[in-house]
């Protein structure tokens, strides 16, 4: 079954076309695209999604669109998540890219994208495998925890902590202010405690990070001119090169950031963030290293369209 999804996130649109195997639970990537639409910029503050950040994600769903004609997909999904899950207008929005652009469009709950994340990351996993993972999907307006053994999710939680949110609440300054970075780490420390309960941090054995913000880190901890999917699906990365990275990246303004060796330029306003949100997650669980993976929402939603009836 040929499947297309789009994800409509707070900071970036994703696309993937994939040929999924319903009975083996197999999936193989046809196409898979990014591009940076920050749909959630001045949400947190307005509580509205604004007129250039949705024409920003038309502009991404026209070009989507066509690729997805010519691969022929059977189903068209869009999932919209924090931004649209926020905003006031959020519903119209959903409305306009269901109708505008033939896709089964919806805004999925915080509980839901934690789940179809979960799905994505341990899909080409052992089932049996005994450890407790933590799947970690930072995003934009929101970051997911998802706690599981196998495929089997024990305890999963939505966060209001997300790379845009954080970044227009604490850094007012370019570069910011070691008083900004240590009230955005704060913020983030005390979200993420307060949202998991001390024995489920505990009893974690390791980290699967997926989304921009750890495939971003990935890439700039390899220094990877171009961006190479295969070099970052797998690829471990510690909470001290989380760290180092971060200082570096903040010591400089966003315009000398966007020439960072492995960061797309246009994710510079959000990877300060990013870094002290990856690594404060670790620290939260008690965890070393966190191992990147390719495999996130977008084939999670393309399995569980695959197997629903």
């Amino acid at each position: 079954m040929r499947i297309a999804v789009v994800d409509i996130g707070t900071n970036s649109t994703r696309l993937l076309v994939a040929d999924v195997d319903p009975q083996a639970g197999t999936l193989t990537e046809l196409d898979r695209r990014s591009t940076v639409t920050r749909l959630g910029v001045g949400v947190d503050r307005t509580g509205r999604l604004s007129d250039e950040g949705m024409a920003r994600v038309f502009a991404a769903l026209d070009v989507y669109a066509e690729a997805i004609d010519e691969l022929g997909a059977e189903q068209r999904i869009a999932v919209l998540t924090s931004a649209t899950r926020d905003a006031e207008n959020g519903p119209q929005f959903t409305e306009r890219v269901s109708t505008g652009y033939g896709l089964r469009a919806r805004t999925i709950p915080g509980e839901e994208e934690a789940r179809l994340s979960f799905l994505g990351a341990t899909s080409q996993r052992d089932a049996h495998d005994p450890r407790a993972i933590v799947v970690l999907d930072i995003g934009g307006g929101s970051t997911e925890f998802i706690v599981g053994r196998g495929h089997e999710v024990g305890f999963h939680v939505s966060t209001q902590i997300g790379v845009v949110r954080l970044s227009e609440r604490h850094l007012h300054d370019d570069p910011p202010t070691a008083d900004q970075l240590a009230a955005l780490a704060a913020d983030a420390r005390e979200g993420f405690a307060g949202a998991i309960p001390a024995e489920v941090r505990g009893g974690v054995d390791a980290m699967i990070a997926v989304a921009g913000t750890a495939t971003s880190m990935a890439a700039i901890d390899q220094a990877l001119e171009p961006y190479d999917p295969r070099r970052v699906d797998g690829y471990v990365i510690s909470l001290d090169a989380c760290r180092a990275i971060g200082a570096r990246l903040a010591a400089v303004p966003e315009s000398e950031r966007r020439h960072t060796p492995g960061l797309h330029p246009d994710r510079a306003p959000t990877i300060v963030a990013g870094s002290i949100l990856i690594a404060e997650a670790m620290s939260a669980f008690g965890l070393a290293a966190a191992e990147v993976s390719e495999h996130d929402i977008l084939h999670g939603v393309a399995l569980d369209a695959a197997s629903t009836p």
